[in-house]
């Protein structure tokens, strides 16, 4: 599955940080359509989102799974995405937080950056998400599946680090190889994806959901 859009993302990653500025100060995103985008939100949050809106997609890969995909260098992947309406702005600004863990290493890897909406060129103008990291980090793009019980998570390479360290002092890439390309992720409850939270007021607002 290619994302057309998405690659121009990826490549300019950090101009999504731009964009999300953009959406704060009240423009829509150019050649989004505004009731395509709100329904993918709908979908994708479950309800049309209120102020603050959450949600959570986990998979830890079974001990089957990595067998049979034995370059798979991931087993457990967490994706908080979060719509939000910043106190001093009308339109929603979009972010997503991941929690990685590799297959033979201990360390719990995270990272995070901003989204905005994309279309999927070869899947009819579908709209998605396409989120960035920072500096150049790469990123990565969010789709949901038809019973939008799944979201499928693609990637080229992404910039991690070790949780709860400066990104600049442990930041390393998660690049797609062999078998880390496409992760189809479960929809789960909020408190799923509390570890990747640190602020604790917005903790709290999370286990309130």
């Amino acid at each position: 599955m290619k994302f057309a859009s998405l690659a121009t993302i990826l490549v300019l990653a950090a101009s999504i940080a731009a964009a999300s500025t953009a959406q704060a100060a009240g423009r829509d995103e150019e050649g989004i359509d505004k009731s395509a985008a709100d329904a993918f939100d709908g979908r994708m949050f479950g309800v049309t989102p209120a102020k603050k809106s959450y949600a959570c997609f986990v998979r830890k890969y079974d001990s089957a799974h990595l067998a049979q995909h034995p370059k798979q260098k991931v087993s457990t992947m967490k994706l908080l995405m979060t719509a939000e309406i910043p106190s001093d702005a009308s339109t929603f600004n979009y972010s997503f937080r991941l929690g990685v863990k590799y297959r033979n290493r201990s360390t719990n890897f995270e990272s995070f950056g901003d989204c905005g909406h994309v279309v999927a060129e070869d899947t009819g103008q579908e709209v998605r998400f396409g989120c960035g990291v920072d500096c150049d980090g790469g990123g990565l793009g969010v789709a949901l599946a038809k019973d939008d019980k799944s979201a499928v998570v693609q990637l080229e390479r992404v910039r991690i680090w070790r949780r709860n360290t400066a990104p600049e002092e442990t930041a390393e890439d998660l690049g797609a190889g062999a078998d880390d390309k496409k992760f189809r992720l479960d929809r789960t409850e909020l408190r799923d994806c509390a570890e990747l939270v640190t602020d604790r007021k917005e903790l709290a607002e999370l286990k309130r959901k």
